[in-house]
């Protein structure tokens, strides 16, 4: 159920509202926006009488809400979502932001020269894995916190945030210095006691739809984040596994305008899982900024045919500053910035 209060509703009437909600065996979830308080109420609502709450001081309507997702719908947040970084940093906001860098995190020279080359053609976050869930046993699977410092160093060094895949709740203490966003893979999308440990954290969360997910599947895992407290969930598109084999993926651009108007939450597209091509990305990537995406995530290497993971999706850096180049005049078309 959603309780939206009146524009001028007083702290005390909201505390009133929010007791009656907890007496009638509902947890509440306050979110105040630009004009009102939103309370969402979540877990048995379904025999709870709405009209006694219609009538409370300061409140402005009240209504049940039909979808299984409570907090990620848009009713949660008409206004949106903007989840601050430091830095001046924010994503779901009028700015598309990008993030970028290899698939894996190798050595110092690789890191900090794709550092440097991401915030000179206009990155905000440096990306790479040092867990990394590969198909292969015997695949590279990362060099761990001692890789993530290296990434760390290098994004702090040239202006820049850190954004980090986490594969099991062990890793999120070690990880907690040394990211400013904890990234959700595809393959851990409904791994849901991770999900409800990042909960607990005061950090931003980049969720990456599921490999066969649908939409709502996606929208329910970032529920699990959310009601444990944190909010700040961005939400990513990177392709699913259709009958499809010209692509690694398939890049659904139609999600990003149906999460719009699902949800509040942020939504990223990331074109290089999306395509499995490095021909495919920038395409892919200027479509996705039309699209109303928020945030491009993409992978590069300053010799991305040898790199040690997703070389053959992984862009060179002067494909990288092209397709910079190209993002800005799109993001332009469509009312944005960049």
């Amino acid at each position: 159920m959603i309780v939206a209060m009146q524009e001028l509703a007083t702290e005390d009437q909201i505390d009133l509202v929010i007791e009656a909600m907890v007496d009638a065996g509902v947890g509440v979830h306050r979110t105040t926006g630009a004009t009102q308080t939103i309370l969402a109420g979540v877990g048995p609502t379904s025999s709870v009488d709405l009209t006694k709450f219609e009538v409370l001081p300061g409140v402005l309507h009240v209504h049940r809400i039909s979808s299984p997702y409570k907090l990620a719908g848009r009713g949660f947040r008409p206004e949106g979502t903007v989840v601050e970084f430091a830095n001046g940093v924010s994503i779901g906001g009028a700015r598309v932001v990008v993030m970028a860098g290899p698939c894996a995190i190798e050595n110092e020279v690789q890191i900090v020269e794709t550092a440097k080359r991401v915030k000179a053609a206009g990155g905000s976050f440096l990306r790479g894995g040092a867990f990394k869930p590969r198909s292969s046993p015997y695949a590279f699977q990362g060099l761990g916190i001692p890789g993530l410092q290296l990434m760390f160093d290098a994004a702090r060094a040239n202006g820049l945030l850190v954004v980090s895949e986490v594969m099991e709740i062990s890793q999120i203490e070690a990880m907690l210095p040394l990211v400013d966003c904890f990234q959700v893979g595809a393959r851990n999308m409904q791994n849901f006691n991770l999900l409800r440990e990042l909960g607990q954290v005061r950090k931003p969360v980049l969720l990456k739809r599921g490999i066969a997910a649908t939409i709502e599947e996606l929208l329910l895992s970032s529920e699990y984040i959310m009601s444990g407290g944190n909010y700040d969930v961005i939400l990513c598109e990177r392709g699913i596994r259709t009958y499809e084999t010209a692509t690694r993926n398939t890049m659904d651009i139609s999600a990003i305008p149906v999460v719009k108007k699902l949800s509040h939450l942020p939504i990223v597209a990331d074109p290089s899982h999306g395509t499995g091509h490095r021909e495919m990305v920038a395409p892919m990537a200027r479509a996705a900024v039309a699209a109303g995406a928020d945030a491009i995530l993409v992978e590069v290497h300053p010799n991305a045919d040898k790199a040690a993971s997703d070389a053959a999706q992984t862009l060179y850096l002067d494909q990288f500053d092209k397709l910079m180049s190209e993002l800005r005049v799109i993001a332009a078309a469509v009312g944005r910035t960049f």
